[in-house]
């Protein structure tokens, strides 16, 4: 899909895919999972290469920032909602003094915020790197929202392994205790993977920003560099935020672990102590079991009854022995 952005707040403009230039005033293209019809249609209008999936997806700083023919070619991973969980996806950014492309696959609320902006026209998308600098900052926006819900999740996951009402029922079925936990370390690694995303973004607009800053310094204007700063800051604050944000989750790894390897030892336990109490009773078992001929409890009249009673106290005076220790 393709959608053209006209400058100065005059919305959006349909596309002719067999014309040869732009229409007047654009300054910002989106396109979303693009034709080779679009892709062409832009690379004839503007002038400027545009860049697949292939491309975007590489991880190599000279794929990512570059330049050809004076534009800015920018890309870097994006956060998305994906169900419960959420997802990573390329963005690609060509950047001219004169128009702004974005290359995108999936949709972003931040393109929605955005364009909200303009529909209100908001003074600081009056331009390409304003709409740029705007996109940035709802992403920016955008993650440390996640990041927020990432937090209060952790918050929770904490009071399931924690809190006093969650220990273990020593009535309930051992086993029991060993789902719950699966739950939980499930939830710890959907948190983990989600700030695993948010790395990897805020790790692609920490790149960008300074880019542009440089190379594009003889045409950006002082209040967009002022707000590429800010975004600058704010990307390194939720950077410590993401650090701080790590160290829980990977405590909240051990601890659930901690906890599994408890409750998995307690059921080895309980195993061993039943094999200890069957040994004394299966023991005595077999001796009287033999029924040899000079054996002098064959001619007990009560030695029936009394071997019963010894094979019952052999097995019920370990379990009083275990269960005064506090094995179980």
């Amino acid at each position: 899909m393709l959608r053209l952005e006209r400058l100065a707040h005059a919305g959006e403009v349909a596309a002719d895919l067999s014309a040869d230039k732009l229409p007047a005033h654009v300054g910002w293209i989106d396109l979303f999972n693009p034709t080779k019809e679009e892709i062409a249609y832009i690379e004839r209008a503007a002038g400027l290469k545009v860049p697949g999936r292939d491309k975007l997806v590489e991880i190599e700083s000279s794929s990512r920032l570059h330049i050809e023919d004076g534009a800015l070619y920018l890309s870097m991973p994006t956060i998305f909602r994906q169900g419960d969980m959420v997802g990573r996806t390329p963005l690609g950014f060509l950047l001219t003094p004169k128009i702004v492309v974005t290359v995108r696959f999936e949709e972003l609320k931040a393109f929605g915020d955005v364009r909200e902006r303009l529909a209100a026209k908001d003074r600081d998308c009056t331009g390409p790197v304003g709409i740029f600098v705007s996109i940035l900052e709802a992403i920016v926006d955008r993650t440390a929202d996640v990041l927020e819900h990432v937090e209060a999740k952790l918050d929770e996951i904490s009071d399931l392994i924690f809190r006093e009402e969650a220990a273990p029922d020593k009535s309930q079925a051992p086993g029991r205790e060993t789902v719950r936990l699966k739950g939980i370390l499930r939830q710890v690694g959907r948190s983990g993977d989600m700030t695993s995303n948010i790395r990897d973004c805020l790790l692609g607009i920490g790149r960008i920003v300074p880019y542009v800053e440089n190379h594009g310094s003889d045409w950006i204007g002082s209040e967009d560099k002022q707000r590429l700063a800010v975004v600058k800051q704010d990307v390194a604050s939720l950077d410590d935020y993401k650090t701080h944000l790590t160290g829980k989750i990977q405590f909240l790894l051990d601890a659930t672990l901690g906890l599994t390897n408890i409750d998995q030892n307690n059921i080895f336990r309980i195993l061993t102590i039943v094999s200890v109490v069957g040994i004394p009773p299966t023991l005595i078992a077999g001796i009287y079991g033999m029924n040899f001929k000079n054996m002098p409890e064959l001619n007990w009249e009560w030695g029936y009854v009394i071997g019963l009673a010894v094979i019952a106290l052999s097995g019920i005076i370990p379990i009083i022995w275990f269960k005064v220790k506090g094995w179980f």
